[in-house]
């Protein structure tokens, strides 16, 4: 095949939602029909229960909660599709803003008995900034759920993007009928499936046979549906496939994901709406993904993914040409050609080696620690970098104080190792070495899976006390400003990170702009210096 073939049949997504709404259910269920598995897992229940793929650190396991993005692929009736599941708790919101960089599209998850939530809204946001395609699933409707009238203008008022409803559903919950679709004009009747099984007992019934229709979801729904479609019809927008893409409209979609009713009509529907890997922006100008020219950015970085190895993993998004085994490329920020090693693509924590991937594919590479998020490479001699990933300045701090001061090593192995894949941001004492470390976190519960990762991945017990600060800025003229001169306030204090940037951190808000007025000359910054 082709270059421009294999490149072409690539679909890569994120899959984005408020925590609950059944994200990582409905990833199950799109592996579950590319056959990638047999048997879908749940993300909670019964200790003996499958445990989603997707979810595949212990604590994901025990907490039910996603807090690590994961990568899966699949091929599906002639795509080879990358599925990008994302944490829906806003504590790890980082993590899922780093990953729809990969994205070339998103499925919006929402409850049907809850709406859009305030986690959808922070990573729709996102998508409307990079305009990538968005589509809708409303999910759980075998359960009690608002008004489908409702959902649709809370979508449109709350996220500010027009809606069009590709099926509609015929009741909820107990007297959840099924859906009908509106540009075939029949009616998949609902009968759930449960226990992970792959086949639904759907009937398709014509709408246009009025006698046989009415029998099956009975006179009052059959006129309610009735009203329904001739409101549809008149008042909402029609699809338009250059506004989907465009991200201006997104196809909205009825179903369950836990009893499998309407993915696979989503999964395909989706699909054919979906376009082949999107040029990237670079500083160098736009990167078509159909160059024969290699490139890729690394948009997160695994430790630990294989407990017998220790191993850490460079997740990079192809974005132009074909990649092959052990080739040597240009890392750009690191200045020097590299060899890329043992390339291997992901089910969660499964890998298998690969001899080749194409723009759109997601590979996993041994990283000897030269990476580092956001980091092009590219096979052309002339060098590029692709357009940064966005850094979260912390909003809650604490200092580490390690238990076992005989584990010294391992201790600052692991931080730093944690501390490079993103998920936390380490700083010192301004005027000291390693031994005082503050960790500084965008949301609490990363505070948490550092603690559990430390003692599990690591072997090391560490104690945390909290700080009392919540803002912190960087100094952006430290080569014209005396650091340890700086006229503070009683609530600030100086920090480094890692590279020895100096850092300003605050308990209040006020007190950034008092230091400012206090330090003429002074330049603070929202965001880090690379």
């Amino acid at each position: 095949m082709s270059l421009e073939s294999e490149i072409k049949k690539r679909r890569t997504f994120a899959i984005i939602s408020h925590p609950d709404a059944g994200k990582t259910t409905l990833t199950e269920k799109f592996l579950l029909y590319g056959g990638a598995i047999n048997l879908a897992g749940s993300v909670k229940g019964k200790k003996t229960a499958k445990h989603a793929v997707s979810d595949w650190m212990e604590i994901e396991k025990e907490r039910g909660i996603s807090v690590t993005s994961s990568v899966l692929q699949f091929n599906y009736e002639g795509y080879c599709i990358n599925i990008l599941d994302t944490p829906g708790h806003e504590d790890f919101s980082e993590d899922t803003y780093r990953t729809l960089m990969a994205a070339d599209s998103a499925v919006m998850v929402i409850d049907a008995s809850k709406g859009v939530e305030k986690q959808t809204i922070k990573l729709f946001k996102v998508c409307v900034m990079r305009h990538i395609p968005i589509f809708t699933f409303i999910n759980k409707m075998d359960r009690e759920a608002n008004d489908p009238f409702e959902l649709l203008d809370e979508i449109e008022s709350v996220l500010g993007i027009s809606t069009c409803p590709i099926n509609w559903p015929i009741g909820c919950g107990k007297e959840f009928k099924g859906v009908y679709d509106r540009k075939e004009k029949n009616v998949s009747l609902f009968k759930a499936a449960m226990n992970g099984q792959k086949e639904v007992d759907t009937e398709i019934v014509d709408a246009s046979d009025e006698a046989v229709f009415k029998d099956r979801i009975g006179d009052a729904f059959y006129d309610k549906l009735q009203e329904d479609i001739e409101l549809l019809d008149g008042a909402s927008a029609e699809f338009d496939q250059e506004m989907v893409s465009a991200g201006d409209l997104t196809p909205v979609f009825f179903g369950s994901a836990l009893t499998n009713f309407g993915v696979q009509t989503f999964l395909e529907h989706f699909l054919s709406m979906t376009t082949s890997p999107l040029p990237r922006k670079s500083d160098q100008g736009i990167i078509d993904p159909f160059t024969e020219d290699f490139s890729a950015f690394v948009f997160k970085i695994q430790a630990n993914m294989n407990k017998a190895h220790r191993d850490r993993i460079a997740f990079m998004r192809i974005c132009s040409g074909k990649f092959e085994a052990g080739m040597e490329a240009n890392h750009v920020q690191g200045g020097k050609k590299i060899r890329l090693s043992q390339p291997q693509q992901m089910m969660a924590e499964e890998r298998h080696i690969v001899d080749e991937a194409y723009a759109g594919d997601i590979i996993g590479v041994f990283d000897p620690g030269i990476f580092s998020i956001g980091d092009t490479i590219c096979k052309s001699n002339k060098k590029f970098a692709f357009e940064g990933i966005p850094t979260f300045a912390p909003e809650h701090f604490a200092r580490v104080r390690q238990l076992d001061t005989m584990k010294r090593k391992q201790f600052i192995k692991g931080i730093n190792q944690i501390a490079q894949e993103g998920a936390i941001q380490i700083f010192q004492e301004f005027n000291t070495g390693m031994e005082e470390i503050i960790v500084g976190v965008v949301g609490v519960l990363q505070f948490e899976v550092l603690e559990y990762r430390l003692k599990n991945e690591y072997g090391v017990d560490i104690r945390l006390e909290p700080l009392p600060y919540e803002h912190i800025r960087w100094i952006e003229n430290p080569e014209e400003i005396d650091v340890n001169r700086i006229v503070g306030t009683s609530d600030m204090k100086k920090i480094k990170d890692l590279k020895g940037n100096p850092l300003l951190v605050f308990a209040n808000s006020w007190s950034v702009n008092m230091v400012l007025e206090r330090n003429e000359g002074l330049k603070l910054s929202e965001f880090g210096r690379n």
